[in-house]
């Protein structure tokens, strides 16, 4: 069984234009520290499976919320977060899809979800995820109303996110612990974000 590598620092100041400038270079400080990490040699185990592939299936969702926008007169500061999004979460699912075919495990989306949480359910009832009507009116939207319902969406998919990725900090190996806690430290960030835009550009 392959160990995973550990998660490779980017560079996050450049991609969170959207954040303003001294939030960003804070953010980024915070994510070069939690990336930095070296990898164990521990063997995965229930969450570090469960997270990768849950997570994994939670993010699908997130970049098709984000090719909805992409392109269209939501805004400069939505479609700067769409992108940006679009870009963090399909690195981050192609690092938990490698890390499951290094282990032998499924990359399938799962039929239920939240089991390594002590807390199994249907895939289509995780917390955070649009309904199909959801995702067919922002679809459909334009302009700021689109903007806006993208936010609000996107908000309440970072909130099931964080819980989520909260929830990983007993995996046994390193780069997933890694990857979990920038999720969680990011998504938060992007939720103060979202509620400002919301409260602001918005409302």
């Amino acid at each position: 069984m392959t160990t995973p590598r550990p998660v490779v620092a980017r560079p996050v100041v450049a991609r969170r234009a959207f954040l303003g400038g001294t939030a960003a270079a804070t953010l980024g400080a915070l994510l070069t520290a939690c990336t930095t990490e070296q990898a164990d040699a521990a063997s995965p185990n229930e969450i570090d499976i469960g997270f990768c592939q849950d997570m994994a299936f939670h993010h699908e969702q997130a970049l098709a919320m984000c090719q909805r926008v992409l392109g269209t007169d939501t805004g400069s500061q939505v479609q700067t977060a769409a992108a940006d999004i679009l870009q963090n979460q399909s690195y981050e699912r192609g690092m938990m899809h490698t890390w499951l075919q290094s282990w032998g495990e499924s990359t399938a989306p799962p039929s239920t979800v939240m089991g390594w949480m002590g807390m199994e359910m249907a895939a289509d009832m995780m917390p955070g995820l649009a309904t199909d009507e959801e995702m067919r009116e922002l679809a459909l939207a334009e302009g700021l109303e689109k903007g806006r319902m993208f936010l609000e969406l996107m908000r309440t998919h970072h909130v099931g996110g964080v819980h989520m990725a909260e929830a990983a900090t007993g995996a046994a190996t390193a780069p997933v612990r890694q990857i979990a806690a920038q999720a969680a430290l990011v998504q938060a960030y992007e939720i103060e974000i979202f509620d400002e835009l919301l409260a602001t550009s918005y409302a």
